[in-house]
């Protein structure tokens, strides 16, 4: 599909029928990351993943140096754009970047989406001390590739968690000098660095179809942020998953399946809403 402004984006569908079920990925990771995790919410629809702009198969804005083009509300478009073209309202489900999407989306198009599942989203980044996006910068393009195998990008991506280097893993690509990760860091800079100058919080508390908001133990988002989301938008759940770090679909997949498949029953998703 293309995005309003021209962008490719592509679209992984995981299979299932009914409703759509679209998961958003985070920054510097790609819809296959979801791969794991997907076949777990086909009883409930159809499950599909986007790439965002600049990451995994989809494509870069025509002037990647425009800041326009990497802001969350760009990224929220991007998201609705996808939803414009689907048959019935989707839940979303975001982690991270995604999660900021997901909340923007709904908040602004509330006929096109059932239901949003928040996973760790840094909604309010703005009281970061000023060297943050140069450490980050200096951690990105220290991983980012080249690597000579894609076993060495996940061991150089993983530190103590092996289960961020899987996920990265996942969203590896091949070049002719080797394995990188399938976003450029320029391009995930130029994302992050809206999160650390405008605040999102406000709007993300706008969103007003049913809302579960997950947040890891170990979270980026400052302590008490995401519980003061959940408490602003009525009906909300907030749920705090200690022993995990930002991946948490990954470190706790059975807890975060059964919130994210709890909100989808709830909400009236797939097959799995009748008795058995």
């Amino acid at each position: 599909m293309r995005s309003s402004d021209g962008v490719e984006l592509a679209v992984t569908a995981f299979g299932g029928t009914g409703a759509p079920v679209v998961l958003l990925h985070g920054l510097m990771s790609c819809a296959e990351s979801w791969r794991p995790r997907a076949a777990a919410l086909r009883p409930y629809g159809r499950v599909l993943a986007p790439d965002a702009r600049g990451h995994g198969r989809s494509g870069r804005p025509s002037d990647p140096g425009d800041p326009v083009a990497w802001s969350p509300e760009r990224l929220a478009a991007d998201v609705v754009a996808l939803l414009e073209t689907l048959d019935a309202p989707a839940a979303l489900v975001g982690h991270s970047m995604g999660g900021i999407s997901a909340l923007l989306a709904a908040a602004a198009r509330p006929d096109l989406v059932g239901a949003v599942v928040a996973e760790d989203p840094p909604l309010d980044l703005t009281a970061s001390p000023p060297h943050r996006l140069d450490d980050a910068r200096a951690w990105f393009a220290a991983v980012a590739g080249p690597h000579p195998t894609r076993a060495a990008l996940e061991r150089a991506l993983a530190g103590p968690d092996p289960e961020v280097g899987r996920h990265m893993g996942r969203c590896a690509v091949r070049r002719d000098d080797g394995w990188w990760l399938a976003c450029a860091v320029d391009d995930a800079l130029a994302v992050a660095r809206h999160w650390v100058r405008t605040p999102l919080l406000d709007r993300a508390c706008a969103v007003r179809v049913p809302l579960h908001v997950l947040e890891a133990g170990t979270s980026v988002a400052p302590p008490g942020q995401l519980a003061q989301l959940a408490g602003r938008v009525p009906g909300a759940r907030h749920v705090r998953v200690p022993g995990t770090g930002h991946l948490v679909h990954d470190t706790a997949p059975e807890t975060w399946t059964a919130e994210v498949t709890a909100l989808l029953r709830a909400t009236g998703g797939g097959a799995a809403a009748s008795p058995g």
